[in-house]
């Protein structure tokens, strides 16, 4: 915080100078400044405090410390020099002195709402939750409308586990500042894995934001959340009964007008796959009853043609995965037909019928999809089903290739994402702002076994295997001033990931087709590589590892991520069942194997319905039917980071962590592995989607 305070020692004129330049952010030209004026007007305080803010906006926290305490030493009585004094000590950790130095401001401005919440946030840092609760309730008592109090309050309960007053404390943050751009990011970590138990309107809306926010929170992480909320509502819970009770549904509209009060089910259809057996057969009977009775029903619903938007959205988002009758199959057969018969007349089909086979079929895929008009009402399914995927087609023709893929097995890999890019996604969540190594390291943990890395300005880091682009996207915004590349073996979905890139005006990503295998050919090494999910699909992960350990600069750090064989037990029952049966992956068969699933009642069976892979088609298939796999225990993990001369570092799920935690008090037992490998013993279910974890390479 910068703010003038009168002394006589500088000239006015210097003082108002150097604020101008404080308030349009030209750090350097102030530090500049300081050099002139350190011996010419050394006892001013209004000097050092603008110094001191100077060096702490650009985090220089020890110069910027030794600013204020020259100040302090001129004048003890200005509360804000306490203030600064307090956010510098913060920012290196120093707790203590912190909350020293706060209390001081707080002696002087007994109101002084600022002071009172950073000493909450150092309370917090030193385990004293109890003691921050008390510092933002002083802060709401002064002032019921500050945001700032609430957002932390948030975070204390969440920190004490107690989502449910952890999230009712952000959402008071939001509705006082409905742009609080931590408070959403915040009620999406808390909403992870959240069920609700009562109905709440008001946080319907606040979702319905989150979501709009659109870079807070991938919407797959707050989807079970949302849909137990959504299902506290009489309305749905009327209609989903009716599907239970096995009645047919005559009079599609009917459910449409109910389910229309419901905007957030709409949204959330429209941005990820539904992990809900019983939303998907209120969906799939729908979309029959619309398509039975799609001559009857009254064209030019806004409520029905809405839904039926985001009901195309939500089964291209899925790819398909809905199974569907014979009966619908030859009704979808003689829409088609009537379409192309329309517009070969030059007469142009109703957005009900556009929307309908959308349903079941991209648009993309029909020749005569460039003739349509495009309405309001089929506007966002257009751009989604049609005009995206025509944008990826252009951008394949100009993506980079290192070298043609040679390996049979990466060969074979590379098709099956072809064929189905991994994973089909809409929104995703960011860091609200880029963090220097060292702050990434402190906050997930890490115990480097050299510091050097943390001092690096720029970082160049490789993304092994970047998918459709959430990783990549991910990581470009995590790390401040890197430059990342990100590597596929699948130029459809380098496209995909390339297309989200420029539409969130990321600029500090290259995309590149290539073979972990042929990496050497770069004849680079990177300061941080990052493989999640790859390794363990290739032909040999040992082999794959070592070349981008060869590619890891020395004192380099190394995000890994790899199936674990006890975790994934009933997937491994599935895929020999999968084997055992001769069941191919194309769509049709992955749908019939799936409805099997649906209906038994065999254990594993059950068990992999809770994914929320089994809900999109293309995830199914990475999921249950992927053309190679392996899987690793923590023993076998640790013999290979041992060849490989690499040093374990910590485990990247903090949610994992704050569990391990529980039962692992000693600040050690977070980097033996060992200890990982009890743990999992005792909790097999643990690393269910992988293990990530992170090490450094040997000087």
């Amino acid at each position: 915080m910068l703010e003038k305070i009168n002394h006589k020692i500088a000239p006015k004129e210097v003082v108002k100078a150097l604020i101008h330049l404080y308030h349009q952010g030209k750090f350097l030209q102030i530090l500049e400044k300081e050099k002139q004026f350190a011996s010419l007007y050394q006892d001013s305080i209004e000097l050092l405090n603008i110094f001191g803010s100077t060096n702490l906006a650009l985090q220089n926290f020890k110069r910027a410390i030794t600013n204020f305490n020259k100040a302090i030493k001129l004048n003890s009585n200005i509360p804000t020099i306490y203030y600064n004094l307090g956010l510098a000590y913060h920012h290196i950790g120093n707790m203590n002195d912190a909350i020293k130095s706060y209390k001081k401001a707080i002696d002087l401005k007994p109101d002084y709402d600022e002071a009172f919440c950073n000493m909450g946030m150092s309370l917090e840092e030193i385990g004293d939750l109890e003691g921050a609760i008390e510092k933002y309730n002083k802060v709401l008592a002064n002032n019921p409308k500050h945001a700032g109090a609430y957002c932390n309050l948030g975070n204390v309960f969440r920190s004490k586990d107690n989502l449910i007053l952890a999230i009712e404390n952000y959402n008071k943050a939001i509705s006082i500042k409905p742009d609080y751009a931590e408070a959403y990011n915040n009620m999406g970590i808390a909403l992870t894995g959240f069920i609700f138990k009562k109905p709440n309107k008001g946080l319907q809306n606040t979702i319905s934001s989150l979501l709009n926010k659109k870079l807070y929170v991938r919407p797959t992480d707050i989807s079970l959340a949302t849909i137990s909320l959504l299902k506290t509502e009489p309305i749905l819970q009327k209609q989903l009964k009716l599907v239970s009770d096995d009645r047919i549904i005559q009079n599609p509209l009917d459910i449409v007008l109910d389910l229309d009060e419901l905007p957030l089910l709409r949204e959330l259809m429209s941005v990820c796959p539904l992990p809900d057996l019983e939303l998907e057969e209120l969906f799939k009977q729908l979309r029959a009853s619309i398509l039975e009775n799609i001559s009857s029903l009254k064209e030019g619903s806004p409520e029905l043609l809405r839904f039926q938007s985001a009901l195309a959205l939500q089964c291209f988002t899925n790819e398909y995965v809905y199974s569907q009758s014979k009966n619908e199959e030859k009704a979808i057969n003689v829409l088609e037909k009537k379409i192309k018969e329309l517009l070969s007349n030059n007469e142009q089909p109703s957005p009900q019928m556009i929307l309908i086979l959308a349903s079941y079929k991209a648009l993309y895929k029909y020749d005569w999809c460039q003739s349509l008009i495009v309405t309001n009402q089929i506007q966002e399914v257009f751009t989604r089903q049609v005009e995206e995927p025509n944008q990826e087609e252009k951008l394949k023709l100009n993506l980079p290739i290192l070298e043609e893929i040679s390996n049979k097995v990466s060969s074979k890999v590379r098709q099956q994402y072809e064929e189905s890019p991994y994973p089909r996604w809409v929104n995703l969540g960011l860091n609200l702002e880029p963090a220097p190594i060292s702050k990434v390291v402190d906050d997930i943990k890490l115990k480097l076994h050299d510091n050097k890395i943390t001092k690096a300005k720029n970082s160049n880091i490789l993304i092994a295997g970047c998918g459709t682009g959430q990783h990549s996207i991910t990581t470009a915004a995590r790390f401040k001033s890197s430059k990342v590349l990100a590597i596929d073996l699948s130029l459809s979905s380098l496209a995909y990931a390339k297309r989200k890139t420029e539409e969130l005006a990321i600029e500090n990503i290259e995309y590149m087709q290539a073979d972990i295998l042929d990496l050497a050919q770069l004849n680079k090494q990177f300061d941080i590589i990052e493989s999640v999910g790859v390794l363990h699909h290739m032909d040999n992960p040992m082999k794959g590892w070592k070349v981008l350990t060869d590619c890891l600069k020395p004192g380099g750090l190394m995000l890994i991520g790899l199936y674990s064989e006890l975790a994934r037990q009933h997937i491994v029952k599935i895929r020999e069942e999968i084997s055992q049966k001769g069941i191919g992956s194309i769509d049709s068969e992955m749908r019939s194997f799936r409805e099997t699933i649906i209906r038994s009642d065999i254990d594993h069976h059950k068990l992999t319905v809770k994914y929320s892979d089994f809900y999109s088609l293309n995830t199914l298939k990475d999921f249950l039917f992927h053309v190679q796999e392996h899987r690793f225990t923590i023993p076998l993990i640790k013999d290979h980071l041992n060849k490989l001369e690499l040093k374990f570092c910590g485990i990247e799920s903090s949610r994992i962590v704050s569990h391990f935690k529980q039962t692992n008090k000693n600040k050690e037992d977070l980097y033996d592995l060992d200890k990982w490998q009890a743990y999992e013993e005792a909790n097999p279910r643990v690393f269910a989607e992988m293990y990530q974890f992170w090490c450094q390479k040997d000087l």
